[in-house]
């Protein structure tokens, strides 16, 4: 298979290129080339879009006569891909883009418009500059400041790369890891904090006092309890007295049911029989007796009771 692939040919000894005759070709011959649209255009004859990018199989030609700084122009045919009607569109060699010419019209662009502003612009500062010698020397001044501006700038940006290529990359990730233990640490000790503080707002009083378990195995220390909750809501165990006012707290609870418990194993007498009859029977108690005292009278109802 190599001797098929013959890369160079042979030439004779006595061989002379001038001798062979050149083609004549005309100028305004035309080649067959493949091409993408170099912009986006419409086209005139049934409104179809073209886009930037679409390929084609084009003919391309040279334009006599225009020429710019020696380079030659060129023009090139397309067909719409709907009506199948003919687009041509020239080389723009001053600008170093393209020119819609025949059959399609080329869309809206701003970033054109935005050079056609910058360069009426310059047309008119150096309009102004002529007539103006004030006028060139501030526009020289104020190019003057940016370029110093621009040169500082600069400057810094380069300071600043020099002084990151003389960091340590090993230091950096100590400082970061050590950064991140003392993060840790601190975001410990506030949870912590913040548990101690939730247990004492749940297990102290208002008064900074412990609060104590109370035992519920009594039937009557719901009684207690009913009667006492009452005076908590009222801010004092005197509820049924004009007598000074005093909070109650869960160590009165504690004592109340304590007391309780003892008189419950104790047996009970003839007297303490009699006086819980006449409490049943009398009327209701006078207004100096305190939440504590009617405890004992309404344990040994609900005793009766059951």
């Amino acid at each position: 298979m190599s001797e098929r692939k013959v890369l160079n040919k042979y030439f004779p000894p006595d061989f002379d290129p001038s001798k062979i005759p050149r083609r004549k070709l005309p100028k305004d011959q035309q080649h067959k080339v493949r091409l993408m649209t170099p912009f986006s255009m419409r086209c005139n004859m049934c409104g179809e879009y073209v886009y930037k990018g679409k390929k084609f199989n084009a003919r391309k030609e040279r334009v006599d006569g225009e020429h710019y700084l020696g380079i030659q122009v060129f023009r090139f045919y397309i067909k719409c891909p709907r009506c199948s009607g003919e687009i041509t569109f020239k080389t723009d060699p001053k600008n170093a883009d393209y020119v819609a010419e025949h059959g399609a019209q080329r869309n809206f662009e701003p970033w054109r418009d935005d050079a056609a502003v910058l360069e009426d612009r310059k047309t008119e500062r150096a309009e102004a500059e002529e007539n103006n010698p004030m006028k060139a020397l501030e526009n020289r001044t104020l190019d003057s400041k940016r370029e110093m501006d621009i040169l500082d700038a600069l400057d810094e940006i380069r300071m600043r790369n020099a002084k990151n290529e003389r960091v340590d990359a090993d230091n950096v990730l100590e400082q970061i890891i050590l950064l991140g233990e003392e993060e840790r640490e601190r975001s410990k000790r506030e949870q912590e904090e913040e548990d101690d503080r939730i247990a004492k707002s749940i297990f102290q009083s208002v008064d900074g006092e412990n609060v104590k378990r109370i035992l519920d195995d009594v039937d009557g220390e719901e009684i207690a309890v009913k009667l006492l909750s009452d005076a908590v809501a009222t801010g004092n165990d005197n509820f049924l007295s004009t007598g000074p006012k005093r909070k109650i707290n869960s160590f009165d609870l504690g004592v109340v049911v304590k007391r309780k418990k003892a008189e419950d194993a104790k047996p009970p007498t003839k007297a303490d029989t009699s006086s819980s009859t006449a409490s049943r029977t009398h009327d209701p108690p006078p207004p100096g007796t305190s939440a504590l005292d009617l405890l004992g009278g309404a344990y040994s109802d609900s005793e009766d009771s059951s």
